[in-house]
């Protein structure tokens, strides 16, 4: 007698083989058969029609505390994913220390929120502990923060560490690691993160590399200098014997766009060569993150409030300002101001702009661009986030189709959302696999199995006796992304059920309420 019983579905098992028509049988947690399955069943799907795939697996997210605060997952569980990566770019919730708390908050209200939670946890584990008190409706594993390292040990000091610094960071790490979580993450765009070399990171990745764990990067550049920033962690690789895992990989700004298949043979030369490396991609061509990264690493060097006194400063708001509108002001400026969205703003004096791009807020304020942008950045304390439109169509298909490449969604789910956050997934297996950029096999491999295996959660991603029940049933007609740059918060169509580790969570494309996921942690995996 089984539990739970998926008959006659098209089954598309997560390794990239073609599909076949079976049954797929749930005991408790587990997948207990597949193929045909004669045996008796307390529920029944019937699901004629439907693709039966693994869960899916969104390789970089930034639920750390959304997951905490609104455990239903709804983003996430209602386009069939049932396992989330979180603590990306360096920017992790832990750990942190009674003295950095307060300000690493603030900091990364841009990127993760700031809901009305205790920040009670220090500690990964304690974090992690938090998480699973939160019995969120989705799996979920944390990489460390690279930045939470180096603000523990040395603040947001622009240098090198010292070599005692070094050790202690890499204590740091290795306790970490051994707490659960899964790997190493950093963004070299960021502050503290970006203060680091090469050498930095070597070091720390050999920690990584000893538990076996995953190197996770946020690259130095990905435009005009993006060969470059890929020979540079594919070195810390080589050096230290971690694997690397490069972040929402792409081809920015119109100077790099068609260099998309030249970006791929740096990769592909780095693993004929030895060098694991393994990259992630959201299906739009555009980006999101900060409003304050448009600033130099400098301006934010030493934290918000060092930062807040710079824009308030108007010789150094003058230099800013220069960086910004390139050498003669704005009618030269790097930046395309018409393609650069505002998507939240926490503020009710400029909550008004969100959904608008930058150069149509500075024509209603009767402000150059620059100066906008410096003041949006003060009065929402570094809050605000943009989406930038700088990617080519041609370059995010052409980087989709290599094999090397996985689905996630990058998703920043506050105020106006880029519409990733919500629909990268269907995205990828409705529109990207019907006009023939990739098999539907090959797309679920990319969601599935491939995530799991380069991060470590060695029982998800197929479907096979013994692995975790985590499953996605959906209509390869049907399935499409919804959420627009307009009206972003829209779930997809299409996904007709999800079940976690066992444990229907989405039925007739309705989320029922059971929250169902585990905190999978390294050790426990491997």
């Amino acid at each position: 007698m089984y539990d739970l019983k998926i008959k006659g579905g098209r089954i598309v098992d997560g390794t990239g083989n073609p599909w076949y028509h079976g049954d797929v049988a749930v005991t408790k947690d587990r997948i207990s058969a597949v193929g045909l399955c004669e045996g008796e069943a307390q529920e029944t799907i019937e699901a004629s029609g439907l693709v039966v795939s693994p869960g899916f697996v969104d390789a970089h997210s930034h639920g750390d505390l959304v997951l905490i605060s609104e455990p239903e997952a709804q983003i996430k569980i209602m386009q069939g994913i049932t396992t989330e990566v979180v603590g990306q770019d360096g920017l992790g919730e832990a750990p942190l220390t009674d003295g950095t708390v307060d300000m690493w908050r603030r900091y990364l209200s841009g990127l993760n929120g700031n809901p009305e939670i205790g920040w009670e946890w220090r500690s990964l584990g304690e974090y992690l502990a938090q998480l699973e008190v939160a019995r969120p409706s989705v799996n979920v594993a944390s990489l460390v923060g690279h930045g939470n390292l180096r603000l523990t040990t040395m603040g947001m000091d622009n240098r090198k560490p010292t070599s005692v610094e070094l050790a202690e960071m890499g204590q740091l790490l290795d306790k970490s690691l051994n707490e659960g979580g899964i790997g190493l993450s950093t963004g070299l765009i960021y502050p503290p993160c970006v203060y680091a070399d090469a050498s930095e990171l070597t070091e720390l990745c050999k920690v990584v590399a000893a538990h076996r764990g995953v190197f996770v990067v946020h690259m130095r550049n990905e435009g005009d200098k993006l060969l470059d920033s890929i020979d540079e962690v594919v070195s810390v690789g080589r050096c230290s014997g971690a694997a690397v895992h490069i972040s929402h990989f792409k081809t920015n700004g119109r100077a790099n766009w068609g260099k998309a298949p030249q970006a791929l043979a740096r990769v592909e030369e780095a693993r004929v060569s030895g060098v694991d490396v393994t990259f992630d991609q959201y299906p739009y061509t555009a980006g999101s993150t900060f409003l304050g990264s448009l600033l130099p690493p400098w301006a934010h060097e030493g934290g918000i409030d060092s930062l807040l006194k710079r824009l308030h400063d108007k010789e150094t708001r003058k230099k800013l300002t220069l960086y910004m509108g390139g050498a003669r002001g704005d009618e030269e400026s790097p930046n395309e101001w018409d393609r650069i969205l505002i998507t939240n703003l926490r503020t009710s004096r400029n909550k008004r702009f969100e959904g608008k791009y930058v150069s149509q807020i500075a024509a209603e304020l009767g402000k150059t661009p620059a100066e906008t942008v410096l003041d949006l950045v003060l009065e929402e304390e570094n809050s605000a986030t943009m989406a930038t439109f700088t990617m080519d169509e041609g370059d995010v298909r052409t980087i989709m189709r290599s094999p090397l490449g996985m689905v996630c969604t990058d998703g920043i789910v506050l105020g106006k959302p880029h519409p990733r956050a919500y629909g990268s997934f269907p995205r990828v297996a409705g529109r990207y696999v019907r006009e023939g950029v990739l098999r539907l096999e090959d797309a679920i491999r990319k969601m599935t199995s491939y995530p799991a295996q380069t991060h470590g959660l060695v029982d998800r991603g197929l479907l096979r006796p013994g692995m975790a029940a985590d499953i996605t049933i959906f209509d390869p007609e049907k399935i499409e992304d919804t959420a627009t740059f307009e009206n972003p918060i829209q779930h997809p169509r299409g996904i007709e059920y999800v079940i976690v580790n066992g444990v229907v969570t989405v039925e007739h494309c309705r989320y029922n309420g059971s929250r169902a996921g585990t905190i999978l942690r390294f050790k426990e995996n491997n």
